[in-house]
C-alpha cells in the first residue's frame, strides 16, 4: 500500500516560508517583519493565513508580536529555545559552518553522561548492543545507522527522558552529517576502535571508565568532522 504525503497546509508552508527567510537573512533579527498585508501578498496567502503562522513562530520563539507596533524577529541565538534548535537542524541547508561543530562539542557534554547512567541502569542491555556493533559492515551508511541507533539506545537506557528529546530533534540531521563523517575511512576506524573500548570498560563494569572512553572520541569526532568537511 502506497504511504501518501500529507500536503503541507498553507499556515505550515508560510511558517516555513518565514523561518528560511529568518534563517538566510532575509528578514535580519532584530529588525521588523513587513506589513501584514505585505507579507501575506508576497507569501501568497490569506491574511488570516498568515496570522496562524505568525502566532506559530511566535510561540517558538522566532518573533515578538508586539500590539499596535511591527513584529520584530528575535535574536533567537539569544533568545531561542529548543523548539528554534530543532527547526535550524531541519533547515540543513541554511545553517552557518558553526553549527555542527557546537552541536558536537555538546555531545562531548552530555554523552558520557547518559553513556555512564545507561551502563549503571542497564548493564546487560548495554553489553549486547555493543556486542552486536562488532562486525559492522564497512560502510558510511552502515556506521551512521549503528551509530545513531547506538547513542539513541544509550539515552533511552539513561532514564532520563530529557536526552532523548534532545537527540531525537536532531535525528535527520545526525543522519545527513553522519554519512559525511562516516565517508572517511579514518573516522570508521576511530568509531570502530571507540565501541570496542567501550564494551571492554562495560564488560569489566566500569562505568567511570566508559565515561572517559567516551568524552576523549566524543572530543576526538570535532576534529575529524573538521577533516571531513574541509576535504
Amino acid at each position: 500500500m502506497v504511504e501518501w504525503e500529507t500536503p503541507e497546509k498553507p499556515a505550515e508552508l508560510a511558517e516555513k516560508r518565514l523561518v528560511e527567510a529568518i534563517l538566510d537573512g532575509t528578514f535580519p533579527v532584530n529588525t521588523s517583519l513587513p506589513p501584514e498585508r505585505e507579507l501575506a501578498e508576497r507569501l501568497g496567502v490569506t491574511r488570516p493565513t498568515l496570522r496562524e503562522a505568525l502566532q506559530r513562530l511566535s510561540r517558538d520563539g522566532w518573533i515578538e508580536i508586539r500590539h499596535g507596533r511591527a513584529t520584530r524577529v528575535k535574536d533567537y541565538w539569544r533568545e531561542g529555545n529548543l523548539l528554534i534548535l530543532t527547526a535550524i537542524a531541519r533547515h540543513q541547508d541554511k545553517l552557518p559552518k558553526s553549527f555542527v561543530p557546537n552541536l558536537l562539542q555538546m555531545r562531548v557534554l552530555l554523552a558520557p553522561a547518559y553513556t555512564r547512567m545507561a551502563m549503571q541502569n542497564s548493564l546487560n542491555e548495554v553489553i549486547h548492543i555493543l556486542e552486536s556493533m562488532q562486525n559492522i559492515e564497512d560502510s558510511a551508511e552502515e556506521f551512521t545507522n549503528y551509530d545513531l541507533e547506538l547513542h539513541r539506545q544509550l539515552t533511552i537506557l539513561s532514564n532520563n527522558p530529557v536526552f532523548t528529546l534532545i537527540f531525537n530533534g536532531f535525528g535527520d540531521l545526525y543522519h545527513t552529517m553522519g554519512f559525511l563523517y562516516f565517508k572517511a575511512s579514518q573516522a570508521r576506524d576511530h568509531s570502530r576502535s571507540f565501541y570496542k573500548k567501550l564494551l571492554s570498560a562495560v564488560l569489566s563494569n566500569d562505568a567511570y571508565m566508559a565515561e572517559e572512553v567516551t568524552r576523549r572520541v566524543m572530543e576526538d569526532s570535532i576534529e575529524l568532522w573538521r577533516l571531513a568537511v574541509s576535504e
